[in-house]
């Protein structure tokens, strides 16, 4: 049979560049077609980087969906269910918030796993005994993650195919968090199975993509020491904690890490309390900045703004401590009550949802009731913010003090932050893998 899988284009916040749309592959979806490919025609498109074609007429479509991209998707389902196409929806969105989703949208929704679920899809398809509903099976373990089909990606159309993870979800259970959901998990992968995506990726430099990098840190010990011999350089998202622990960030820095995602979140200690941030304490945030650039290690430190500790003048204290720390790069994000978390039960009982258009929970519009600002201060600081960090100015007084790490902080903050617009248009002449490739080597040898 032939199964079509989609990705619906995201929509880009006002910061983003069309480098967004081309950053990574779908892995998710591509595991999938590692799933069925043996047996079954496979075909996978990307709305953020192609058209999808609606005449192919496939047996079965399946559809990732993220909450942002929920609209989008049923727009997509209707129009291969007006031609008789049985269409599937999974992803992050589905399996947190299934009970959400519109009744009528799609045929079937997949919850959890594509492995602890697709197979069965497939095979009650063919019977015609097809559910409504799937649900991954309650011992999933790290042994059942099938590894994404990187074979099959068109890699002209990405800046960076070198993504890998070595995990399913985290450790912690933040309220604003998609991992404060029920049906989330944590497990990691078999340390073999995650050095032979390392071999199939063709990289030396890898981005891991996991939610927490460090969750398991007895695990990930293990793999650091068998990264080591590769000679690889890479990337990760780690939780605060991991920066507090000297022998493992030596580790980190002996077996290639170059920079580190951290959630701060936020400089206010009620604000990081009242979302149950049990890993954070601003107290030691500089300490944990220090110690991983005494190691040589960049930190991208994510900010939450909007959280009922926050006021307008977070905007500025926040600022203020990101350029004294020299924080190389910083994601941005409004507080975005993702159905299915914490959080978002939190803010609707208490009545401060303001906007259930999906669309806008994107981490870049208020769709809540602030507790200490306004709508539109809330807004209006996350501009200027993101602004501010991005200035000329900023960029050169957060230059980092390691000479090593001048190459990788200029390419991000200023060809990827300061002037997207023009590496876009760079990426379009020479495609975006080769951009990637010379970004990629810059950073590693310069």
């Amino acid at each position: 049979m032939y199964i079509k899988l989609v990705q619906p284009k995201m929509i880009k916040r006002p910061m983003d560049t069309d480098l967004k749309l081309h950053m990574a592959p779908p892995l998710g979806l591509l595991t999938i077609v590692n799933l069925l490919k043996e047996e079954h025609e496979v075909s996978l498109e990307n709305e953020n980087i192609q058209s999808i074609d609606y005449t192919d007429n496939p047996d079965i479509v399946g559809i990732s969906v993220t909450v942002d991209t929920l609209p989008g998707a049923i727009r997509i389902a209707k129009k291969f269910r007006d031609n008789g196409i049985i269409v599937v929806a999974g992803g992050i969105h589905v399996t947190t918030a299934y009970d959400t989703i519109p009744k009528d949208a799609f045929d079937v929704l997949c919850v959890g796993a594509a492995e602890g679920t697709w197979p069965d899809i497939i095979k009650d398809f063919e019977s015609g005994t097809l559910k409504t509903i799937y649900k991954c099976h309650k011992d999933f373990n790290g042994k059942d993650i099938v590894p994404p089909a990187y074979d099959f990606l068109t890699k002209d159309k990405y800046l960076y195919c070198n993504v890998i993870h070595t995990s399913r979800g985290c450790p912690f259970r933040c309220d604003f968090c998609y991992n404060s959901a029920d049906a989330r998990m944590y497990v990691n992968r078999e340390i073999e199975a995650v050095l032979q995506d390392i071999k199939a990726v063709k990289s030396k430099h890898i981005m891991f993509i996991d939610d927490n990098f460090a969750g398991n840190p007895v695990w990930l010990r293990d793999f650091l020491n068998r990264l080591i011999p590769l000679d690889i350089k890479w990337n990760a998202a780690v939780s605060l904690n991991a920066l507090c622990d000297a022998d493992l960030l030596d580790l980190m820095k002996r077996s290639g890490c170059q920079g580190l995602f951290v959630g701060f979140e936020s400089i206010q200690a009620d604000s990081i309390h009242n979302v149950h941030k049990i890993q954070n304490n601003i107290e030691i945030y500089e300490k944990a900045v220090k110690m991983a650039h005494d190691r040589g290690i960049m930190i991208n430190a994510s900010f939450v703004f909007g959280l009922d500790g926050d006021t307008p003048e977070t905007f500025r204290t926040t600022l203020s401590w990101i350029v004294k720390n020299k924080i190389e790069t910083v994601t941005s994000h409004i507080l975005t009550p993702y159905p299915g978390t914490e959080l978002y039960n939190r803010l609707k009982k208490e009545d401060r949802i303001i906007s259930d258009d999906l669309s806008k929970y994107n981490t870049a519009h208020v769709v809540f009731r602030p507790a200490h600002m306004s709508e539109q201060e809330l807004y209006d600081g996350y501009i200027w913010i993101y602004k501010q960090i991005y200035s000329l100015k900023n960029i050169i007084k957060r230059m980092p003090e390691d000479k090593s790490q001048r190459t990788a902080y200029i390419l991000f903050n200023l060809l990827y932050r300061k002037y997207g617009r023009f590496t876009d248009l760079v990426c379009k002449i020479i495609t975006y893998k080769n951009v990637g490739i010379i970004a990629e080597r810059l950073s590693r040898y310069l």
